[in-house]
Parts: C-alpha cells; sequence; structure tokens
C-alpha cells in the first residue's frame, strides 16, 4: 500500500534531535528518512512533521492530534512518553490512560498508525535503576493500545542497539545519526517497504567505552544543563517544549530544501 499524506507527531526523537543535517541550520531523523523513502514510492507523496521536543504524551494528544486531524494523514506515526518516563509525579496509571488516549485519537484520524516501545535505555539515564520500571509500565501500555486499536507496533525494548553508544548523540539518550537510520529502518520493515538494508545491520567493530574524562564532559555538558533548565522551568510554570514551533507543520512535498527546522526561541 503507499502513502499519499504522513504526519509525525511526538517529542524530541520523533522531531530529529541529535540527527543534525549535513548542511546545517536543521535537524533530521528518522521520520525524515522515511518520509523518503515513502516518497520514492508515490510521486504525490507529502510529509509533515508536528513533534515538539520536551511534550508528554498528554501535551502531545492535546496540541498535535488536532493539527493532525485537519491534515488528512492516511499514515501516521506517534513516537512519545520518554517526557512521561522522566517528569516528577509519576504514575503508572496516568500515563497508560494518556497512552490510551492519544493511540485511540491518532487511529480515530488515519487508517494507518505506527507506535513505538521506547529501548531500555535505563542504563544511559540518571537514576536509570528508577527509571527501569517506568519504561517497563510505559512500554505494556503501549502495547496493549497498539493491540486494542489496531496500530502497527514497532517494538524497541528487545533491540540490542541501545547498548552500543554510537546510536546515540552526545547526550546518550538522543538517537545519533546511525540511531535515527536504525528507527528509520525499523519502521520501514514494519510497513512492508523495502529499504538500505545496511541501516539495520549492526555497526562495524564495538564502542569504545568511555574513560573518566568523557564521563565528566557528559556530567558538565549534558546533564547538569538539562538539570539547571529543569529546575528553572519549575520555579516559573515553564514547560518543557514550551516556545518551540513543529519543525513541518504543514504537507509537503519531501525535498531537501522543504526539510525546515524552527530555530529555537530567543
Amino acid at each position: 500500500m503507499g502513502y499519499q499524506r504522513f504526519v509525525a507527531l511526538g517529542d524530541s526523537c520523533a522531531e530529529g534531535l541529535a540527527d543534525p543535517h549535513p548542511s546545517g541550520g536543521f535537524y533530521r531523523g528518522w521520520a525524515d528518512f522515511v518520509a523518503a523513502r515513502l516518497a520514492e514510492e508515490e510521486p504525490g507523496f507529502r510529509y509533515a512533521n508536528l513533534a515538539v521536543r520536551g511534550r508528554r504524551l498528554d501535551q502531545i494528544h492535546t496540541e498535535q492530534t488536532p493539527a493532525a486531524s485537519r491534515l488528512q494523514p492516511d499514515l501516521i506515526a506517534l513516537f512519545g512518553g520518554g517526557n512521561d518516563v522522566m517528569s516528577r509525579g509519576w504514575d503508572a496509571r496516568t500515563v497508560a490512560r494518556r497512552v490510551d488516549t492519544a493511540v485511540r485519537a491518532c487511529t480515530e484520524i488515519a487508517p494507518r498508525v505506527v507506535t513505538f516501545t521506547l529501548s531500555d535505555i535505563s542504563h544511559r539515564m540518571p537514576m536509570g535503576h528508577r527509571m527501569r520500571p517506568r519504561l517497563t509500565a510505559l512500554n505494556d501500555a503501549v502495547r496493549e493500545a497498539s493491540v486494542s486499536y489496531g496500530a502497527t507496533l514497532v517494538d524497541l525494548w528487545p533491540d540490542d542497539a541501545a547498548h552500543d553508544s554510537r546510536y546515540f548523540g552526545p547526550d546518550r539518550l538522543h538517537l545519533s545519526e546511525e540511531g535515527h537510520r536504525r528507527l528509520a529502518g525499523h519502521v520501514l520493515g514494519r510497513l512492508g517497504v523495502s529499504h538500505d538494508p545496511a541501516w539495520l545491520a549492526p555497526l562495524p567493530g564495538s564502542a569504545g567505552r568511555p574513560g573518566v574524562r568523557a564521563d565528566l564532559r557528559w556530567l558538565t555538558r549534558e546533564v547538569l544543563p538539562v538539570a539547571v533548565s529543569r529546575f528553572r522551568n519549575r520555579l516559573i510554570g515553564r514547560q518543557p517544549g514550551d516556545g518551540f514551533l513543529p519543525k513541518r507543520p504543514e504537507l509537503l512535498p519531501v525535498h531537501e530544501e522543504t526539510l525546515a527546522w524552527a530555530p529555537e526561541p530567543a
């Protein structure tokens, strides 16, 4: 089955963070790779990306699904939940309801909906031992909702690539270019669309083990600024992602010059 109108919803991973386009100026990511491949099959293909970094599933549903509905897509990819897992006041039942609401809404909009479990990245996260049960609960909810509403599930939890640091960017959480290509390969495979087999092939060699200096740089350049930003946001009542706009809010043909990214707010 060919697709004419593809819309990506979600958070920073769907936006493409940690995969800057080689020409500079914007992020790329797995959804762009998927769109480029689907466009090869359909001359009239168009693609929109409504994802915004920092957004939880309830915010994705409230802010992005109405916009997606107006675009009348025949394919939606919904990638979210990571910010719910890392939020204060975690409650598994609340997040399960958010998952159910978001997946149901997407299946009411488009005939084909792709959903995702999250990889086991607990070993890459501060306080990771506390995050793993949350990831498990989120993924269980995604699997259940996908079955209930007939969504196509991309199950990333078993993927051993989560243990290869080369699939991740400097913050060790967001995907690198290799990680985004691998995720695109998983999506295209579930859609029954051929793709470059190298996207899912193991990377050659092995990842080097980071030393003490690398860990210190990661803590000071990646972890600490995020912690400070989250604390400041709580003080002023700002939500992660506030001030950012979707990088591709309208359905457009897939050309390099139209894969634009909204700049950061001042």
